[in-house]
C-alpha cells in the first residue's frame, strides 16, 4: 500500500484523511472514493479505485485504533516508524497534522466499538424508462424504474447499487415505504 500511498498527491491524501476523521466522528456517513479517485485521475495520477479504498480502510484502521488506545501524536507517528518504515514522508506528514488538529475529537464509545455491519444510506437516484425493441421482440413498449441506492459501507466506503423494478414491483416497493412512514409517525 505505500508505494500506492506514494501516488497520491499531499493535499489529496489530506482530505482523504480529513474525510476518513469526518467518518470516524460521525459527521459524515462515509468516504466518496470513487469520487475522490476520479479527481485524482483527472489530476493526470493513475490510481485504481480499489487500490484507494484499501488505503481508506488502512487509514481509517489506524485512526480508530490510535483513538481506541488514546495515542498521542508522537506516539502514532512513533508507531508509524516503527511498524511502517517504507511509509512516505509526505503521508507521515499528513498523519500527523491530521491527528494532531482532530485525532481527539474522534469518539470511541462502547458503541462506537461494537458498530453495527450494516449500512447507511447516503442517498436515492431514480428513474423511468421504456424498453422499446429488443433482439428477440420488436415492440415491447414495457416500461420499468431503475433506482440507485448510494450506501456508506461500515468501513466508510461509500458504495452504489443498482435495480431495475417493473411497474407493478415498483408500486409494491411504494407501498412497502408508505407502510414504514406511517409506522414511523406512530413513534
Amino acid at each position: 500500500a505505500a508505494d500506492k500511498i506514494n501516488l497520491i498527491p499531499q493535499d489529496f491524501f489530506a482530505e482523504l484523511c480529513e474525510q476518513i476523521i469526518q467518518h470516524l466522528n460521525h459527521k459524515i456517513p462515509g468516504v466518496n472514493t470513487a469520487e475522490l479517485c476520479q479527481r485524482i485521475q483527472t489530476s493526470g495520477i493513475e490510481i485504481d479505485i480499489g487500490d484507494l479504498a484499501k488505503i481508506a480502510n488502512i487509514i481509517s484502521f489506524l485512526f480508530s485504533t490510535a483513538a481506541r488506545n488514546n495515542l498521542s501524536t508522537e506516539e502514532l507517528v512513533t508507531t508509524l516508524g516503527n511498524a511502517v518504515s517504507a511509509l512516505p514522508k509526505h503521508a507521515v506528514q499528513v498523519i500527523r497534522h491530521v491527528w494532531n488538529e482532530q485525532g481527539k475529537s474522534i469518539s470511541v464509545s462502547g458503541d462506537a466499538r461494537n458498530m453495527a455491519t450494516v449500512g447507511q444510506f447516503v442517498d436515492i437516484e431514480w428513474k423511468l424508462g421504456v424498453a422499446m425493441s429488443s433482439d428477440a421482440c420488436r415492440s415491447l413498449k414495457y416500461p420499468y424504474v431503475t433506482v440507485t441506492l448510494k450506501v456508506a459501507e461500515p468501513s466508510g466506503q461509500i458504495t452504489s447499487r443498482s435495480f431495475e423494478m417493473t411497474i407493478p414491483q415498483f408500486k409494491n416497493f411504494f407501498k412497502q415505504f408508505k407502510e414504514m412512514a406511517a409506522i414511523l409517525e406512530t413513534v
